[in-house]
């Protein structure tokens, strides 16, 4: 029977007259308890590996760069730090009863490094320099004398084993003859011994004229690098400036923790003086070209704005700046500090891309900037530190403060300076308007791929292009306070 055939497969307990009975499993039950087993375990196995490899990759991905992080990093500086040491041969010199003054011209920048050549003629000259008169006749109207911008003192001390500097010309030298002497742009060694004839004569030379009075190249390295310690050491910002001008910068990164400091040359004065009208109403244009008309020292009166726009002369629009940032990758919510003066036009189309764009005026208190009003070049002052402190400086044109802060930059590390390329972008912003190109990812792969290197990275300085001879050469060549390598920056042990 079939109950019986059943029974028949069966035991008893152990332990006399137990009632319960224990099924032997079949082979078929085993085989399928250890199927499930191993695929249990490898079920665990597989979620347990992916947890640990998602806990690794975002500890790794916590350490590592992420895209968005390679918009703020610097480039890599490949070992270069500042080295502004004079070398063993340099000699201390204390002056003669010669002397030079100096009357400085242009805006804060242009004035900066138009002292720091100034310092190192009179070290060539072996004459004492007397701390320089500001300009205050150019477009600004800027009445500060030098200590109101700069500390007189530490500029006087810090180079006293390089060239003797006084505060005044002494009272009994006032009424003697000087020698009134426009030196020639970017002279030499040679040129500045030549002119040690002069003191055959007089003993004081007056200097009417301060700027790019020095070659950018071919002069002794100590003199490179004593224009070097006059710019970036001894021209220190007076100690209000400096401190305000930190305050702001930490009042920024509390904002977001990082910023972009973006040189916007789209001042009235700016656009009058290149003729760069793009962009602009016919009104708008009309005012510009009348305010050059009127302005006597500006030589050049007709300008032609499309050829100026073409060869890449004219500064980038609010527009096109704010299409730019975007192209390079940064995202709405970046912090963009104007280090510029009052915007002449369209600034909403910049700020309808980037709504955080601020200026001094929305991070200072009004009784802070009082003092400052009617002073350009002290306001000037504020706009260079916090660009210098930036983490990316963008200018918008070549200009005197665009290429000191690049400069200065470089010295510190070659902290990241994106210099846009004017003229490839307008054949880019052109296509854009035109239709034949669309905002995206091909736009964004034209201006990056455009800018690679043009990040702040080191490089030696650019001589003048092919073709170009006699002394316009000078005038074509980098400028020494845009890039001071390899003079003032190198790989020696030693930093300075």
């Amino acid at each position: 029977m079939r109950y019986k055939r059943r029974s028949d497969s069966m035991v008893s307990s152990r332990g006399g007259g137990g009632s319960s009975w224990l099924c032997k499993p079949s082979f078929s039950t085993i085989l399928r308890f250890f199927i499930v087993l191993i695929l249990f375990i490898f079920i665990f196995n597989f979620y347990s590996r992916g947890i640990l490899e998602d806990e690794q990759n975002l500890n790794v991905s916590q350490q590592l760069p992420q895209p968005h992080d390679k918009l703020w990093e610097a480039p890599f500086s490949d070992g270069l730090h500042s080295c502004l040491n004079p070398t063993s041969k340099y000699q201390v010199l204390q002056g003669g009863d010669h002397y030079i003054t100096v009357r400085s011209n242009g805006g804060l920048n242009q004035m900066r490094t138009g002292i720091a050549d100034m310092v190192a003629v009179s070290r060539m000259m072996n004459a004492t320099l007397v701390i320089p008169e500001l300009d205050k006749r150019s477009f600004w109207q800027d009445k500060s004398i030098f200590s109101d911008i700069f500390d007189e003192d530490h500029f006087i001390n810090s180079l006293k084993s390089d060239v003797r500097i006084i505060k005044k010309l002494p009272q009994e030298l006032d009424s003697i003859p000087r020698a009134r002497k426009h030196f020639t742009s970017w002279g030499g060694l040679g040129y500045y011994e030549e002119m040690t004839k002069l003191w055959a004569d007089y003993q004081v030379i007056h200097v009417p004229k301060s700027d790019s009075r020095l070659a950018n190249n071919d002069l002794p390295l100590d003199i490179q690098r004593l224009r070097c310690r006059a710019l970036y050491h001894a021209l220190r910002f007076s100690p209000s400036i400096e401190t305000l001008g930190q305050k702001l910068v930490e009042r920024l990164r509390s904002r977001g923790g990082r910023y972009i400091s973006l040189h916007l040359r789209y001042e009235k004065d700016m656009l009058a003086f290149s003729g760069c009208t793009y962009g602009l109403s016919d009104s708008e244009s009309e005012e510009l070209r009348l305010l050059r008309e009127n302005t006597n020292h500006w030589k050049v009166k007709k300008i032609n704005s499309t050829e100026q726009r073409i060869a890449g002369l004219c500064p980038l629009t609010p527009k096109e700046v704010g299409i730019f940032l975007q192209a390079l990758g940064y995202p709405p919510s970046t912090i963009v500090y104007v280090a510029a003066g009052e915007i002449y036009a369209h600034l909403s189309d910049l700020t309808s891309r980037f709504p955080n764009v601020l200026f001094k005026e929305m991070i200072a208190t009004e009784e802070e900037l009082k003092v400052y009003s009617n002073h350009a070049s002290q306001t000037a002052a504020l706009d260079y530190i916090i660009s210098l402190e930036s983490n990316v400086f963008i200018p918008t044109h070549s200009g005197n403060m665009a290429r000191a802060v690049e400069g200065h930059r470089r010295l510190l590390g070659h902290r990241k300076t994106i210099t846009p390329d004017r003229k490839g972008l307008v054949e880019i912003f052109d296509k854009l308007e035109s239709g034949q190109l669309n905002e995206g990812a091909s736009l964004q792969h034209l201006v990056k791929h455009l800018h690679q290197k043009r990040q702040g990275a080191p490089r030696k300085r650019d001589g003048a292009p092919d073709g170009i001879k006699g002394r316009a050469r000078y005038k074509a060549e980098e400028s020494f306070y845009q890039n001071p390598f390899p003079e003032c920056i190198c790989r020696s042990k030693q930093r300075s």
